[in-house]
């Protein structure tokens, strides 16, 4: 992909891809949510399935990689279901990875409006939405160069916040800092480590995968990188030591300092920052101001995921558009290489869904949200597939191995392990309703809408177009971004 006019400028650089890698699996779900998981299944519960989706997510990112490398396009996986696998799984895919995150930006308004009454108690809900909307899009606006390097510092405060944690919590276990040793004595009270059995680990996978969204963005961002064959395999191999650092280390020290039992463990509502388990830690080892400082901090992650979600929903519906699967004006580009039109329905569909949140009991925006929430699982699982077929088509067509930019390591196990694991989470999704008496029915279809609805965009398409599934002879590894009808 040239930088010619109507086409994508290829400004990211190696420090921007990197810091978007893992910048964008860090956000509320380690901030907020990993004082929940712990409570659910204990210490060991809760380190034992981050260490397991994290492996799941590694494998993922080497398969992303592999193909990223070889085939930058902004379509990303997308582009790849649509040539290797079925242009209807492509289109599929595409939908709804645009849908997930222009859902999510909703979401992350409503958090960042939530946060900033922390400040500012008795402001105007609407205000800083728009604010912080109008923030986010001109961000995409400017040029891909302004994401970048505005994602590349919101996720250097997040992973500054992260490495200050662990040390500190590293220094309070050994009694260095905040009063005597606390040593083990937290992972062995009542039934810990393991609290509530293998359900209840199967339960924090859930929530794992969530925390760990939005590392497939290097894959979407690969199609502006300066450097792909180079750029993209050195920000993969940062990517699993960063995750074993970041959320293994993160909750391992949660758990030693915070007896699985405490009550504040339970609360992983954007509102209560005060009882955050980083909170909670930092006050521990007297630092007053925490709340304070933890609260800009989630301010920060939720408007980089915001801002990474424009990003990537964007580009996603500008390459739809370029293959002939949305409408043809929203492949337009500027001057800059920026999708205008792509960037402003995006942000458009963001704002409607937020307004959404507003009114009657927010019940529309519920079910959007729920709509969204397996979208990301579902992407995982295309991608797994996806890489399959393309090192199967790639060996089958003769090509050598060596002639990879970057190689997936353990193939096929990696994406059949992230394929089988994915899978599990999808289908486990509120497991609970089921063991109900009487059955949730309702808990279930808001749980479960997001399948159906994937299933019926891919089948729909198949059925129009006839489409079949592409012979590997016939799978496609030119650079040009445009899919097989």
């Amino acid at each position: 992909m040239s930088d010619s006019p109507n086409r994508l400028k290829r400004k990211l650089q190696a420090r921007h891809l990197s810091m978007i890698a893992i910048g964008g699996s860090i956000g509320t779900g380690l901030f907020l949510g990993s004082g929940s998981a712990i409570h659910t299944a204990g210490p060991g519960g809760a380190l034992a399935a981050y260490m397991a989706v994290g492996l799941m997510v590694y494998f993922l990112m080497a398969s992303l990689g592999e193909m990223a490398s070889y085939l930058p396009v902004s379509g990303s996986f997308s582009t790849y279901a649509a040539r290797f696998v079925d242009p209807a799984l492509g289109f599929a895919l595409g939908w709804n990875y645009w849908y997930n995150w222009a859902i999510t930006i909703a979401a992350e308004l409503s958090a960042a409006t939530l946060i900033m009454k922390f400040w500012f108690p008795d402001s105007p809900s609407l205000l800083w939405s728009a604010l912080f909307l109008i923030l986010i899009t001109g961000l995409n606006y400017l040029s891909v160069k302004g994401y970048g390097e505005s994602e590349y510092w919101f996720a250097l405060i997040k992973v500054s916040t992260v490495i200050i944690f662990i040390v500190v919590g590293l220094l309070m276990i050994l009694g260095i800092m905040g009063g005597e040793a606390v040593g083990f004595r937290n992972f062995t009270i009542e039934d810990a480590p393991f609290h509530g059995g293998w359900l209840a680990a199967l339960s924090i996978f859930m929530v794992a995968g969530f925390s760990f969204q939005g590392t497939e963005m290097i894959g979407v961002a690969a199609g502006e990188s300066e450097n792909p064959g180079k750029n993209i395999p050195k920000a993969i191999r940062q990517v699993f030591w960063r995750i074993l650092l970041f959320y293994v280390l993160a909750i391992f020290v949660i758990g030693l300092l915070i007896p699985y039992t405490h009550p504040n463990l339970v609360n992983e509502s954007i509102t209560s920052i005060a009882v955050s388990p980083f909170t909670m830690v930092f006050e521990k080892a007297g630092l007053a101001f925490a709340a304070s400082v933890m609260n800009a901090v989630i301010l920060t992650a939720v408007l980089s995921a915001g801002n990474s979600g424009m990003y990537a929903s964007t580009r996603m519906l500008w390459v739809l558009a370029k293959e002939g699967k949305a409408p043809r004006f929203l492949a337009k580009v500027n001057k800059r290489g920026t999708p205008v039109n792509a960037l402003l329905v995006t942000a458009s569909v963001g704002m409607v869904a937020f307004l959404a949140s507003l009114f009657g009991d927010g019940a529309v925006y519920v079910w959007l949200l729920n709509a969204s929430g397996m979208s990301g699982f579902i992407a995982w699982v295309g991608i797994a597939i996806s890489h399959y077929r393309f090192r199967k088509a790639y060996v089958a067509q003769g090509r050598e191995l060596n002639t990879l930019p970057f190689r997936a390591r353990w193939f096929p196990f990696g994406p059949l392990f992230a394929f089988a694991l994915c899978t599990i989470v999808i289908l486990g999704q509120n497991y609970s309703g089921f063991t109900q008496d009487p059955i949730d029915w309702y808990g279930i279809l808001v749980s479960y809408i997001g399948l159906p609805l994937f299933l019926l965009v891919w089948l729909s398409y198949k059925f129009v177009k006839k489409t079949r599934i592409v012979p590997l002879q016939d799978c496609r590894f030119d650079g040009e971004e445009t899919s097989a009808k």
